[in-house]
């Protein structure tokens, strides 16, 4: 008896023991195949130290989702398990704002005020069809701070799964992104160019809005270069980065060499290019028609030396964004989106971290960019379809072209790149040349950078309804949202990016669904199946279990 006791109290106490030290050391396993519950090295460096908490309100919650959006709950609540495990300040509640019908319309009316606008669905359960509202938003609270997270990731044409497959990949990015901007003070400074006829504030008030989250931004003028070129030259060095948005005043050689030494000594940049003089704006009149003809802004040099030459055709395409105009006379007109080749969508099969994932980019009158060859390294970011044709200037653009069919056999030129990366270290455009001035501190070979040049300025600019400008990207007439601000923000962001953080959006999570059309037409039969075969199979094993035992004890 004493024996069987003293095991029994050893293997209490050592239950006891495997408890304690389990509560205090543990592991976490993900042995998923796409590692989706592994959080990337940038994601933990931005929480690790985190001291105080960061409270996130999750309003993806409701009873009547369809099931992909549940797989999109759930994934989401995993996510921030993870984040939850490596640092315990990470709180997290899920709320269904539309729970109340008492405080529904308040809380809608509240949320959208805020920028969380409601997403309608179509829910195909059960062989029968119906609608839902939700809230596909995050918010994350630190020290009196607060950020909005997406939590869906929008693509133009994409089916729900789809929809929910890119939300899904785009996650740990999007909770990372918003942490960052509540942990990490802003360190680089961007210098937003002037003095060549760039596009105004107004048109660059939402990019901007969404840059001072992460940057400190200020206007540069390149003016003073005329004056005092030095000083300028030592001035523009405390940026890290240059943004150049659709200049339309040609660049003297004093500029570009300030320019060009940024460059050289480590600068990044972005810049908006239009090669041809051709405004959307400028065909709303009575004849409807007006001229592109090609803009000379004194840069041609400037980018063949780097590898690239923005051509002055116009790009045309039958995959392009719609032109809304207003037909009919009179009291008896109606808005119609009609078919405009001049408006190219733009995308990538990259997984580039800049274009991964990435929704489909609207360009206005773009140009066409050639890559040449030097030792810097070029990636083609973004490009039309391959039903594509080049349209030289001088050239007519009249809005009748919207009456008439396309030909598809003219759009022959196949995909026309718009948008390109350079990375590496650049030579100096005025290597061996006579410089307009001199420099105290000439610089040949640059350390390695990085640039990105967009065969397009409209890329960037905000539409403006009401006198107030709206998001960038939103076409207030279909409602579409293209990709537009999330494409510049990933590539301020790679240019900038001293922590990792866009590498996260290299990430691929593989995310398999159920097909709903066979789940309702065959729901009875596999829930007869469900039923039945274990009873069957139930039955059978008694039969068989009481058979053998009547002829063993009957023997």
């Amino acid at each position: 008896m004493n024996k069987y006791l003293k095991h029994i109290v050893i293997l209490i106490v050592a239950l006891i023991a495997i408890n304690f030290i389990s509560s205090k050391v543990y592991k976490r396993f993900d042995l998923t195949s796409d590692s989706r519950y592994t959080l990337s090295a940038s994601a933990i460096d931005i929480i690790e130290d985190v001291d105080s908490p960061i409270v996130v309100d999750i309003f993806l919650e409701g009873e009547d989702f369809p099931s992909e959006f549940r797989r999109l709950q759930n994934e989401t609540k995993q996510l921030l398990e993870e984040f939850a495990a490596v640092n315990n300040n990470i709180v997290f509640n899920f709320i269904n704002p539309l729970e109340d019908d008492a405080t529904r319309e308040r809380n809608i009316q509240q949320l959208t005020q805020r920028g969380l606008t409601p997403m309608q669905l179509s829910v195909q359960e059960n062989g029968k069809s119906s609608q839902a509202v939700i809230f596909p938003w995050a918010l994350a609270s630190y020290n009196a701070q607060t950020v909005t997270i997406p939590l869906v990731k929008n693509k133009i044409g994409a089916s729900q799964q789809e929809l929910v497959s890119n939300s899904v990949q785009h996650l740990e990015y999007a909770f990372a992104d918003g942490f960052s901007k509540l942990t990490n003070p802003k360190r680089a400074k961007i210098a937003i160019l002037k003095g060549n006829k760039q596009l105004e504030d107004k048109y660059l008030v939402d990019f901007a809005k969404t840059l001072k989250d992460y940057y400190y931004i200020a206007p540069f003028t390149l003016d003073s270069v005329d004056t005092n070129p030095q000083q300028t030259l030592k001035a523009i060095q405390d940026f890290d980065l240059i943004i150049s948005a659709k200049p339309t005043e040609a660049f003297t050689e004093a500029e570009k060499l300030v320019l060009d030494q940024f460059t050289m000594n480590g600068g990044k940049s972005l810049w908006l290019i239009d090669a041809v003089a051709m405004e959307k704006d400028s065909l709303y009149n009575t004849s409807g028609k007006n001229y592109a003809v090609s803009r000379d802004l004194n840069l041609t040099d400037f980018f063949f030396k780097y590898g690239v030459r923005i051509n002055p055709y116009m790009v045309s395409t039958l995959y392009s964004a719609p032109i809304t105009l207003a037909m009919g006379e009179g009291s008896q007109s109606q808005f119609q989106h009609l078919k405009w080749p001049y408006s190219p969508l733009a995308g990538s099969s990259s997984k580039h971290p800049i274009v991964n994932n990435l929704n489909l980019v609207r360009f206005d009158f773009a140009n066409q960019i050639d890559t040449l060859k030097n030792s810097l390294k070029k990636t083609i970011l973004l490009e039309t379809a391959p039903l594509t044709k080049l349209e030289g200037t001088p050239r007519e653009v009249s809005l009748e072209l919207v009456t008439k069919e396309q030909n598809p056999q003219a759009f022959n030129k196949g995909n026309q790149t718009l948008a390109v990366l350079l990375e590496g270290e650049f030579t100096s455009v005025y290597e061996n040349r006579v410089k307009p001035f001199d420099v105290s501190k000439s610089v040949n070979k640059s350390v390695p950078t990085k640039m990105i040049v967009i065969a397009d300025g409209d890329v960037i600019k905000n539409d403006f309804a009401r006198n107030k400008p709206k998001e960038l990207g939103f076409d207030r007439w279909t409602g579409q949202t293209y990709g537009n601000k999330d494409f510049l923000l990933n590539a301020v962001n790679y240019l900038l990016d001293d922590n990792g953080l866009i590498n996260i959006r290299s990430k691929e999570i593989a995310v398999a669904f159920l097909n709903q059309q066979k789940i309702g037409s065959e729901k009875t039969k596999w829930q007869l199946i469900n039923i039945l075969l274990p009873l069957a199979l139930l039955g059978i094993f008694g039969f068989v279990f009481n058979y053998f035992r009547k002829k063993r004890y009957a023997s």
